[in-house]
């Protein structure tokens, strides 16, 4: 026995240990259902998420898991919670396992099948095209899989790579060379692509080799924008962040001043002259879609790859996904925007997957992001362009605070230190369309927003 009936009401959830494994347990409509009790992404504790339904949110990176079946629903994160059976006899609840202990499942799914001669090439080797691969063999896909990219690693947990430093590359691949090869996936490393021919659907590589596809995904990404200004090119110009940083706000960089060819000094727009030795950059990203140049893939202002709904461009056969793309955002009114972002690439890869099968799944994600700073999580949620206010919760001295973003007088974005769950809670809330008015965030009382 887990606990007794009259111990959960309808739309709670209790964290449990049968058999040395964490299992959320959740009533819902009088049903109780039990899946594993840690996110499958970072081993986040659910319980403290928000549930919704039959639906729980990761608090910490936004992940969300189906409490009946266990299927993960929203990224980021490639597998599902185990899912285990529950009995109620005489008002006690009880949870039964396999005794092995379980922290994720993947799903069911299909390999290569001899003979089968068409093919999809997914160029990136980010999650946008892992989560297509996946997708595909997860309904059915037969043909072949070729990943390319240009890294000389197989997909990595690139968000791990700037808060573990020294950490080997077996620990972040985000999947291990023989689950691929099991599942028919074949991943080309150091392999650049250098043009298209859309009308013969063949790619011409560096090396000078061509491939023949059948459908093929542009997941590309995007690369670091540098400085425009003089000075930009000079060594030790890199990204870090660290302890007691001095901001220089409303100002700009006019000039990189060197010695040596190093960097000495940054000039400020406004003439302050600041000493430096490394100059750390983060002014945003272009989409890589360079080598569609000579195509008629359509390509917007800003570099990157205009889709629809479904993930697909003006070509037929020819879908793109993830950073390099610019999509359709149902939060904004189907606004095209372009958002480099983890979790979305893989909404965008499975969108994909299932475009190449013909099944028709829209874009329906909240974006969610998250960062670390000196030990603190801050956490963000919906899409705030255009923001005309703030409302603010707590306090920064206490680093306990949650932070509304209004436009229009509606709540159009959220962010937060220490006040979990309420961003994982709004995320879903956007996610129904539920209108968020400025009097709500302005209220004392958030009970709107059921916190613990």
């Amino acid at each position: 026995m887990v606990c007794l009936e009259s111990d959960l009401q309808d739309g709670q959830m209790k964290e449990v240990e049968v058999d040395q494994n964490k299992i959320l347990l959740v009533r819902n409509n009088g049903e109780f259902t039990a899946v594993g009790g840690l996110c499958t992404h970072y081993g986040a504790p659910l319980i403290k998420g928000a549930l919704v339904g039959d639906r729980v949110r990761c608090p910490f990176h936004g992940a969300c898991f189906n409490t009946k079946t266990g299927d993960i629903e929203e990224f980021p994160g490639l597998d599902c919670l185990p899912k285990y059976k529950v009995k109620v006899e005489d008002g006690k609840v009880y949870v039964t396992t396999d005794k092995k202990k379980l922290k994720k499942r993947v799903k069911k799914m299909s390999g290569r099948v001899p003979g089968v001669s068409h093919t999809v090439v997914l160029i990136g080797g980010g999650p946008a095209s892992l989560q297509c691969a996946e997708t595909l063999r997860q309904n059915g896909y037969e043909g072949r899989i070729i990943m390319v990219t240009k890294d000389e690693q197989l997909p990595l947990d690139k968000t791990k790579l700037s808060k573990a430093m020294n950490i080997e590359i077996e620990k972040v691949l985000l999947r291990q060379n023989d689950f691929l090869q099991e599942h028919g996936i074949d991943v080309w490393t150091k392999k650049e692509v250098k043009s298209v021919d859309t009308e013969a659907k063949t790619l011409t590589f560096s090396d000078g080799t061509n491939q023949h596809y059948d459908q093929l995904l542009i997941s590309t990404g995007g690369r670091a924008r540098p400085l425009q200004c003089p000075g930009a090119e000079l060594k030790n110009v890199k990204l870090l962040e660290k302890k007691n940083v001095k901001f220089y706000t409303s100002n700009g960089v006019a000039e990189i001043r060197g010695e040596n060819g190093k960097v000495k000094e940054v000039v400020l727009k406004n003439g302050e002259v600041l000493p430096a030795d490394i100059v750390i950059v983060g002014i945003g990203v272009i989409p890589n879609s360079n080598f569609l140049k000579e195509t008629s893939v359509e390509i917007d202002s800003r570099n990157a790859v205009v889709v629809d709904k479904f993930m697909k461009t003006n070509i037929p056969d020819i879908f793109a996904a993830g950073d390099v793309v610019s999509f359709p955002l149902p939060l904004v009114g189907h606004k095209r925007v372009n958002i480099g972002h983890w979790q979305l690439a893989q909404a965008h890869g499975r969108i994909a997957g299932l475009s190449m099968l013909n099944q028709q799944v829209v874009i329906n994600t909240v974006p969610y992001f998250w960062t670390m700073l000196l030990g603190k999580s801050i956490r963000y949620t919906g899409y705030g362009e255009g923001y005309t206010d703030i409302v603010f919760k707590g306090s920064t001295e206490e680093r306990k605070f949650l932070a509304f973003y209004i436009k229009d007088e509606e709540v159009v974005a959220a962010a937060s230190l220490n006040f979990d769950p309420a961003v994982a809670r709004l995320a879903e809330m956007l996610l129904m369309g539920k209108r968020i008015t400025k009097a709500q965030a302005q209220s004392d009382d958030l009970s709107w927003l059921q916190l613990p």
